[in-house]
């Protein structure tokens, strides 16, 4: 037990020593601020593209995907914009405005990347030409994964009623179209951080060492929701100290602190690789030694 926690205290100590040292906050930051940037460029791209390929239900599903992870009090008043925003009809596909969505919607990646290269520990050896390729297929992927669970989201309930037909006792397992939504939109926040910890960083990282990073920052997304919804519910004034940007400034502050757990999970796994690679060079040397014979 106590090997354990001198372990754990190593790695947390190595940890927020690093995240402290580098700017980590300033870094956030700057997380925060592009990925609010990002979201509206984001869907809006996405929903164009997906309007022109016959997805019609995209946006909502969109809205849904990115925000119900959120808490409501946080999520509400930007949601009800975005879906102002996307019901807006638009010409082409090719238009320069879209292009123009995609490439602020990949600066949003762009941000992940030099924050994960920084709690990694990795210098950048790629060129700029692949990054910025790569954020933009990251976006356009992103897009279809969205445009695939929204026809599955909408296809679910004609599915559930063929089930009930062919399946006794299936009307006891039913559950909301809500309760899906939520299920689907944590799934693919997780898939996304494996995503984005395993591809966006320089080096190569198995996914099993990004289990523990990952996990402790959905934790700690959860918890930390949790109390900022609390906070606002409790003690805020947002509203009377910026009228009209508060909803805005809500989700900065939100996002600020969720970028400072998202990169505080890549430096624990950081820590944790660099804690596995010392043991690995201090065990066989005591193997070593102690295959000498004594003088």
């Amino acid at each position: 037990m106590l090997r354990q926690f001198l372990i754990t205290r190593r790695i947390l100590r190595d940890a927020f020593g690093h995240f402290n040292e580098t700017d980590g906050w300033a870094l956030a930051s700057h997380v925060a601020l592009s990925t609010l940037l990002a979201i509206f460029p984001f869907l809006i791209f996405a929903t164009t593209l997906a309007t022109f390929l016959g997805a019609d239900r995209f946006a909502e599903v969109a809205v849904h995907l990115v925000f119900d992870t959120w808490p409501e009090r946080i999520a509400a008043p930007i949601a009800r914009e975005v879906e102002s925003v996307l019901t807006v009809q638009r010409g082409g596909l090719l238009t320069i405005s879209v292009i123009v969505a995609a490439v602020f919607a990949s600066n949003g990646i762009e941000a992940l990347r030099v924050a994960l290269n920084r709690a990694y520990r990795v210098t950048e050896t790629r060129s700029f030409t692949f990054m910025r390729l790569q954020s933009l297929l990251f976006v356009v992927i992103a897009t279809i994964g969205f445009m695939a669970i929204s026809f599955l989201l909408v296809l679910a309930p004609l599915a559930y009623r063929l089930a009930e037909q062919w399946v006794p006792g299936m009307e006891t397992v039913s559950f909301s179209i809500g309760f899906w939504r939520y299920v689907v939109a944590l799934s693919v926040l997780i898939t996304g951080l494996f995503v984005v910890h395993k591809w966006l960083p320089d080096g190569k990282r198995s996914l099993g060492s990004l289990v523990p990073g990952i996990a402790l920052t959905i934790l700690a997304w959860l918890i930390g929701a949790g109390v900022f919804a609390a906070y606002l519910e409790r003690f805020a004034t947002y509203v009377t100290t910026y009228a009209g940007l508060a909803s805005i400034m809500i989700a900065l502050v939100f996002l600020y602190i969720i970028s400072a757990i998202f990169i505080l999970g890549a430096e624990i796994n950081a820590a944790i690789l660099r804690y596995r690679a010392a043991r690995a060079i201090v065990v066989p040397a005591r193997g070593n030694a102690a295959d000498q014979p004594a003088e």
